[in-house]
């Protein structure tokens, strides 16, 4: 079991809508939020805070990663729920900002894609897409 707590796709969309405190926060590249999608968060009134954990395309972690959370306005009372791919990244993160002051975070469970399946595809397992929960191409 994960030092953060896991969370489904499905748990975070309800959080999202339901506590005003919480914000999701996507990890993933620039190249993916463009080539891939985003989440859509326009029902719940809220943006996605997209903060890339690590750069492209030397995928080296991103030495400001906390601070851009700081800059993008969320504070230690806000509920912050990490996206990544597939589950590892965003859980890093989560692990960064709880060290960085940040008390209540979470790792979205098997990502934007989820996990490969048997023939080395994406969404088709599980995550946030083939959760039904909204998202769009940018």
């Amino acid at each position: 079991m994960s030092d953060v707590p896991e969370v489904s796709p499905t748990e975070t969309w309800q959080a999202l809508n339901e506590d005003p405190r919480a914000m999701l926060v996507d990890v993933r590249t620039d190249a993916e939020w463009t080539y891939v999608g985003m989440p859509d968060l326009s029902a719940t009134g809220k943006p996605v805070v997209p903060i890339a954990w690590q750069l492209f395309p030397s995928m080296a972690v991103n030495p400001g990663f906390v601070e851009a959370l700081r800059e993008a306005g969320l504070t230690p009372e806000h509920r912050l729920y990490f996206l990544c791919r597939s589950g590892a990244r965003s859980l890093a993160a989560a692990r960064m900002a709880r060290a960085a002051g940040f008390a209540h975070v979470f790792n979205i469970r098997d990502g934007f894609e989820g996990p490969l399946d048997g023939e080395g595809h994406r969404r088709t397992v599980s995550g946030w897409i083939t959760a039904g929960l909204p998202w769009r191409q940018r």
